[in-house]
């Protein structure tokens, strides 16, 4: 005990209610133990692990970096010191393993409030007091699981509230949050009239919608919300497992009446969830919304009205990788069909382009008008939301100048980043207009198709600009190899 060796501390706490020592409390009788027993604590050897539980050392990220930092080839230290063996561990068979790897490289771990006798006795009352402590955590974890399931059971709100919601205070039910809200009815809304959960989420992006998390939408988040029961005023829990996030079997889940405000009807609710059933794909199959080609589900079979699938090659006989694309009869290839309307993916192009090239040389377009769904609730209450945060960002940019804490250049360039944003939201809000004459909508259907024609003109265009391009201004294309003719039929939104 003389020679003066060199240690770690290991700090854990799992809650803030637990009946143990603090954190700073724990430091605080393992730096004394150290100096009473000649072992040297650098700083950097201090690792503190709030609000994690013991059971999955994987889920502990401080604890994986001291146990990395032990088995380097050059020496760290000789000792890890802790409060109890549980803070290291509360699941046996992982201490087992940690610790006899931490013995191969001479690491000792030592419990500074349950001292053991030296050899085989000792070594007993060890693993005697893990077992207690996997014991207790394991009939914790049942006491606080029935405690929860009661709690839902009863109607109490007991997990992290979802986008339209938020907990005003402890042990209190949620209540809405009114702008949040008309995001969650505007997507329920534009999923009943039929739009895809990716147009959704590009849709409210576009607008700088966010998440209860600040992120931008993704389809799994739009998903997630279409299927959330909160929002018709349930209580949805027991849906996930709490180690890998897996979503249980549903005869498991618990989901009953919430004492808090939906923000949905039951009606439209149930709309919603009737199209998600009748959509629903297999896991791993991919989404109808991601398409091989830009022309996907577009072109048509003049013979039985068939889409035309497309398939993908890519030829390296050259050196360089060369993309291919054939589109063909899908009922043809099914046996559905007696004629074979197969054309390559650049013949396709080509001749589209030329379409759009006479409707822009002529002047004379034909269309059809497609009415655009109502929605009940629409996005101009969105897009003021976004300007009126605009106003307080700005307001904030002022005062970090005042303040001195930014400089004049760095206070023109926020404000010259708000200016750019609000210009944008502006245009986005005139867009929302009555319906227009024949006329303006000719010359409004005319630009569309040169953009369009000027997307599919650029080779560094990407697949997602094509696409949208595409079907901003194309109903249908049509096709019959055996008279050469492909028809383009465009419509207007």
């Amino acid at each position: 005990m003389n020679e003066k060796r060199i240690g770690c501390l290991y700090i854990r706490v799992s809650t803030g209610k637990q009946e143990e020592l603090s954190p700073e409390s724990q430091k605080d009788k393992l730096l004394e133990y150290a100096a009473a027993h000649n072992i040297y604590i650098p700083e950097e050897y201090i690792f503190f692990e709030n609000g994690i539980s013991g059971r999955k050392a994987d889920k502990r990220p401080k604890f994986q970096q001291m146990i990395a930092l032990a088995k380097k080839k050059e020496r760290t230290f000789d000792v890890i010191l802790v409060w109890k063996f549980s803070r290291f561990a509360r699941n046996q068979e992982e201490s087992i393993v940690y610790k006899s790897m931490l013995k191969r490289d001479n690491v000792d771990v030592i419990s500074i409030s349950e001292p053991l006798a030296d050899g085989p006795f000792g070594s007993l009352i060890e693993r005697i007091i893990e077992w207690m402590d996997e014991y207790y955590s394991i009939r914790l974890s049942g006491d606080v699981f029935r405690g929860m399931t009661k709690k839902a059971q009863i109607g109490g709100y007991q997990a992290r509230p979802p986008l339209g919601y938020k907990i005003p205070g402890h042990n209190l039910q949620p209540v809405i949050v009114p702008e949040e809200a008309e995001i969650v009815k505007t997507i329920f809304n534009m999923y009943a009239n039929g739009k895809g959960m990716y147009d959704i989420a590009r849709h409210l992006n576009s607008m700088g919608a966010k998440t209860s998390r600040g992120s931008n939408f993704e389809r799994r988040s739009i998903d997630y919300i279409l299927q959330n029961p909160t929002y018709i005023g349930k209580i949805r829990w027991n849906r996930t497992k709490n180690d890998s996030n897996e979503i249980k079997p549903e005869d498991e889940w618990i989901i009953s009446d919430g004492h808090f405000e939906p923000i949905i009807s039951k009606e439209l609710w149930d709309t919603v969830q009737d199209r998600i059933n009748k959509e629903y794909l297999p896991r791993y199959q991919k989404p109808a919304a991601v398409m091989k080609h830009y022309f996907s589900g577009i072109v048509k079979c003049s013979a039985c009205g068939r889409s035309l699938s497309s398939t993908h090659r890519v030829d390296n006989r050259y050196g360089t990788a060369r993309e291919y694309f054939h589109f063909d009869c899908y009922g043809y290839k099914k046996g559905k069909c007696n004629v074979s309307n197969g054309i390559s993916g650049k013949k396709l192009l080509e001749a589209v382009l030329q379409s759009l090239r006479n409707v822009l040389q002529s002047g004379i377009v034909e269309y059809k008008i497609r009415e655009k769904k109502k929605l009940p609730v629409n996005d101009e209450f969105i897009l003021k939301k976004r300007l009126e945060e605009l106003i307080k960002k700005e307001h904030r940019a002022k005062e970090a100048y005042i303040n001195g804490i930014d400089s004049i250049e760095e206070y023109k360039q926020n404000k010259e980043l708000i200016s750019d944003e609000r210009n944008e939201l502006n245009k986005k809000l005139s867009s929302i207009a009555p319906a227009i004459n024949k006329a303006e909508m000719d010359k409004t259907m005319l630009e569309r198709i040169r953009k369009t024609f000027e997307t599919l003109s650029d080779e560094d265009a990407s697949f997602e600009k094509k696409r949208n391009s595409v079907v901003s201004v194309i109903d249908k294309i049509v096709y019959d190899k055996s008279e050469g003719r492909l028809e383009v039929f465009y419509f207007f939104e």
